[in-house]
């Protein structure tokens, strides 16, 4: 049973609940087939936004899966970067506390993952509307978080070659 608080006051407190409650799995080796099939797969689901994104119009109720979709780009390029150092989780929030408390040199925000997290989360459970202003004030963020991801597993994988 997931004893993490709801709202934690920064990303290391929810990473070490995490590591606590035994939310964060260690991989025992780098997989990077694996992490390349995460790499296309991220692909795929943002472009899979970008091409519904060209055909809706401001008040359409479509910009939730556009939402959902980077989102899960995103998720899945965390989860992809997390494997460099041999860690893994189901649970969003603690994918992205690993992240931010693992690589402060990425100068990545904890408190944007967990705004868009508890966005989809009320969205996917709640059924809570997600609109174009909704995606609109994540959009850039969203994209260069991912586009930084990208570009440190590509660096790693040259490494690890």
């Amino acid at each position: 049973m997931l004893k993490l608080k709801p709202k934690f006051n920064n990303e290391e407190e929810a990473y070490d609940a995490c590591v606590a409650d035994g939310y964060i799995k260690k991989v025992d080796a780098i997989n990077s087939q694996r992490i390349t099939s995460l790499l296309k797969n991220s692909d795929i689901s943002a472009e899979s936004a970008d091409t519904l994104a060209k055909t809706l119009n401001q008040g359409d109720d479509k910009w939730l899966t556009v939402y959902i979709l980077y989102y899960d780009a995103l998720r899945i390029c965390t989860e992809a970067f997390l494997f460099f150092d041999k860690l893994n989780s189901s649970n969003h929030l603690c994918l992205f506390s690993a992240l931010c408390t693992k690589h402060p040199e990425l100068e990545l925000d904890w408190a944007f993952f967990e705004k868009i997290r508890t966005k989809r989360n009320g969205a996917n459970y709640y059924g809570e509307k997600i609109t174009y202003g909704d995606w609109k004030s994540a959009e850039l963020q969203v994209k260069l978080y991912i586009s930084t991801l990208k570009k440190e597993i590509n660096k790693k994988l040259k490494i690890s070659e």
